[in-house]
């Protein structure tokens, strides 16, 4: 018997990040910051960059080739719970594309593929 909607836990999306596939990320770093004038945050990570729009905090960003899991995020939505909405995905019967993790960079995520094939990144950030 299915839930009535009132009675389903909604998940709190904080934000949402594009995640662009890119060959050459220092080439397209340049390209993002020197031509679009984009912020660069440096994560740390060789295969993985964000970039902010400066006055709106909007994200971008840039992935070669995902460190762990088996393909690349189209998306990144950062939530409060992800345990939760790891539980949600598996209740609902959606595919699991990475399993529930905690990665050495400090976030905790999975990948999940929506009804129309886009894969997305579900985290929750450290400074959730």
């Amino acid at each position: 018997m299915e839930r009535p909607r009132e009675l389903e836990k909604r998940m709190n999306v904080i934000r949402i990040t594009i995640d662009l596939t890119v060959e050459d990320i220092e080439a397209a770093k340049a390209f993002y910051s020197d031509y679009l004038g984009l912020d660069g945050q440096d994560m740390g990570l060789d295969w993985v960059t964000r970039f902010v729009v400066p006055g709106s905090g909007e994200h971008l960003q840039l992935v070669s080739r995902d460190a762990t899991a088996p393909e690349n995020p189209r998306l990144t939505v950062k939530v409060d719970d992800v345990d939760g909405a790891y539980a949600e995905a598996i209740r609902r019967g959606y595919e699991v594309v990475h399993p529930l993790t905690t990665e050495p960079w400090g976030i905790r995520r999975f990948f999940v593929r929506a009804p129309d094939g886009t894969v997305l990144n579900i985290a929750q950030h450290s400074d959730t």
